[in-house]
C-alpha cells in the first residue's frame, strides 16, 4: 500500500482548504493510505512514513513562509540522506494573482529536491488558462472550480505515481490513463 502525506502550513485557512482538496484527489486512487497534517502537528516520522508528499504553504512576500522553512530546518539532520527517492509536489495560495505564488511553489520544490525527492509539475490545464506547471496555485480562498480541480488533480497525480512506482500498478499511470 502506497503512503501519501499532504503536509501544509496555513495562516488564513486558504492553504488548508487547498490541502483538503489535494487529499480528495489523492484518495481517488484506491489502495493508497492518505494522511493530511499541518506542520503544527506533523513530526519527522510522518515524512519517513510516506512514499509521496504534497507540500503546501501560503505565499509571504513572494517566498516560502518562515514557519515552513523553520520546520524543515529543524528536521534537516534527520532527513538528510534518509528521504531520498520519495515523490513530491507542491501547492500555494496568495493574497492575489501575481503575488509570487509560483515563486513559492518553486521554493517548496527546492526544499524537497534538496532532500533527494523526485519533484514533479503537471502539464495539465484545468481550464483555458489554469495550469499546474509548478504546482497548484490559488489567489485567496479556493472557490473557483478550476482552482479546486487543480488541487484535486495534483493529489491524484501524486497518488498515481505512488501507485505505479511503489505498488507496481502500471494501470494507474497517467501516461496510460488519460483523464483530461
Amino acid at each position: 500500500m502506497g503512503k501519501i502525506l499532504i503536509l501544509y502550513y496555513s495562516k488564513s485557512g486558504n492553504t488548508k482548504k487547498m490541502a483538503e482538496y489535494v487529499k480528495t484527489g489523492a484518495e481517488v486512487i484506491e489502495g493508497n493510505d492518505v494522511r493530511l497534517k499541518s506542520i503544527d502537528e506533523a513530526t519527522a516520522d510522518d515524512v519517513f512514513w510516506c512514499d509521496g508528499i504534497a507540500l503546501g504553504a501560503p505565499t509571504h512576500l513572494g517566498v516560502v513562509p518562515w514557519k515552513m522553512v523553520r520546520w524543515w530546518d529543524g528536521n534537516t539532520g534527520e532527513f538528510w540522506q534518509n528521504v531520498d527517492g520519495k515523490f513530491g509536489c507542491v501547492f500555494s495560495s496568495s493574497g492575489g494573482w501575481g503575488g509570487g505564488t509560483e515563486l513559492t511553489c518553486q521554493g517548496l520544490a527546492k526544499i524537497l529536491m534538496n532532500f533527494g525527492m523526485f519533484v514533479f509539475g503537471l502539464p495539465d490545464y484545468t481550464s483555458g488558462d489554469m495550469t499546474l506547471h509548478y504546482g497548484s496555485i490559488c489567489a485567496g480562498e479556493p472557490k473557483r472550480e478550476d482552482v479546486i480541480e487543480s488541487c484535486k488533480r495534483l493529489g491524484r497525480r501524486l497518488s498515481e505515481w505512488v501507485a505505479v512506482y511503489v505498488d507496481g500498478k502500471r494501470e494507474e499511470s497517467p501516461l496510460v490513463n488519460r483523464y483530461r
